[in-house]
């Protein structure tokens, strides 16, 4: 099994060590979650907030992943669709919200912004290299590579930020960051809905030609 994961589409997560590694993946999102919305709140970071809620749906989504695996391809399908649009909505609210919030500017606490997202991102990157060879799979298990790919790059982002906040002595830099990290969520949103519907297709397809 592990000879397909590298570099196919087929790889569906039918592998005893590609599930230990998804429980690996979800407890770290899970711990990141708390860890750093305690952090966004107490250092009024609105991407601090906006990266913590990616870790809460990257936990969530993982554990549907997780139960989706070995199912049926339309099942699994449906699943990368919940998981596609579930993104499309907290991109809508991180905008919205930082649309908000634009008007009623608070100034970050910089050193907390930079100190968690440099955790944020060890936590990720090595999410990311346990994941590496499964990225290629099909819209279930792309998703999950693509979750925590964006993940990675969110942090550095924040980072960015939290200079930015440091040498402008802004909040601009931040609110700029969460419309940054909005639009990942809505582009791997729209990468997921293409893959799981296009995979759908090809089901009904297979299954109407079957039928005939």
């Amino acid at each position: 099994m592990a000879g397909c994961c590298g570099g196919h589409s087929h790889f569906d997560g039918m592998s005893e060590k590609y599930k230990r590694i998804l429980w690996y993946v979800i407890a770290i999102n899970g711990v990141m979650f708390f860890v750093e919305m305690i952090a966004g709140i107490g250092a009024q970071s609105q991407a601090l907030q906006a990266d913590a809620l990616d870790f809460l749906g990257d936990t969530l989504t993982y554990g549907i992943s997780l139960w989706a695996i070995g199912k049926s391809l339309q099942l699994r399908s449906n699943v990368a669709l919940f998981k596609g649009y579930s993104l499309l909505l907290m991109a809508l609210w991180v905008f919205g919200s930082t649309l908000y919030r634009f008007f009623f500017l608070n100034m970050p606490d910089a050193t907390t912004m930079g100190a968690i997202a440099l955790l944020a991102f060890a936590a990720n990157v090595i999410s990311v290299l346990l994941l590496m060879r499964y990225k290629d799979g099909d819209a279930n298990v792309r998703s999950v590579w693509l979750c925590s790919r964006n993940d990675a790059i969110g942090n550095l982002v924040v980072l960015v930020a939290a200079s930015g906040v440091w040498y402008t002595d802004s909040a601009v830099p931040d609110l700029l960051v969460a419309f940054v990290l909005a639009s990942l969520f809505l582009s791997s949103a729209i990468q997921i809905i293409k893959q799981a519907k296009l995979e759908k297709s090809q089901q009904q397809t297979v299954s109407s030609t079957d039928n005939h």
